[in-house]
């Protein structure tokens, strides 16, 4: 059993420029709500299936298995998808021993910008790059799952802030 541990952040400044590469995805979920399955797929190359658990340490980490399909499969997957298909370009950036997972969201999530970094505990230390912003680990208006449902450009002023 696999267990995740990431921390969520907004994105701000200058950061494309650092990124050693970047591929674009396409999400949809299956199923939703305290567990769910997910198909994705990256660049038209590449397909996952993965399954997580509900959250655990305030957002912090939760199981999750994840398996590589055929990519035609996980297109037919998504037909099937609740709400919205998520779009996404996702940058990788390095910084002293860590890879920062940045998606830039497009359609109707377009102008967010978040940034994940995995960790192998819920209380290590890391070091911050200076454009990551806010921290929104566990705020599940961030969660991509969410966002189907509720995507960004329904925000309110006050939801972005």
């Amino acid at each position: 059993m696999a267990q995740e541990i990431e921390r969520k952040f907004l994105v701000m400044g200058e950061w494309r420029h650092l990124a050693h590469s970047s591929s674009r995805l396409a999400q949809g979920y299956i199923v939703s709500g305290k567990r769910t399955v997910r198909a994705r797929i990256s660049d038209d190359r590449r397909a996952w299936l993965t399954i997580k658990g509900p959250s655990c340490d305030g957002g912090l980490s939760r199981f999750e298995w994840e398996v590589e399909i055929d990519v035609e499969k996980a297109r037919e997957l998504l037909t099937i998808a609740e709400g919205a298909i998520i779009d996404k370009r996702r940058y990788l950036i390095d910084h002293k021993g860590y890879t920062f997972e940045v998606d830039e969201f497009y359609g109707d999530n377009l102008g967010l910008v978040v940034a994940e970094v995995e960790l192998s505990a819920v209380d290590e230390e890391f070091p911050r790059p200076e454009w990551l912003g806010r921290e929104v680990t566990g705020e599940r208006r961030f969660y991509n799952s969410h966002l189907r449902e509720h995507p960004y450009s329904k925000w309110s002023a006050e939801e972005r802030e």
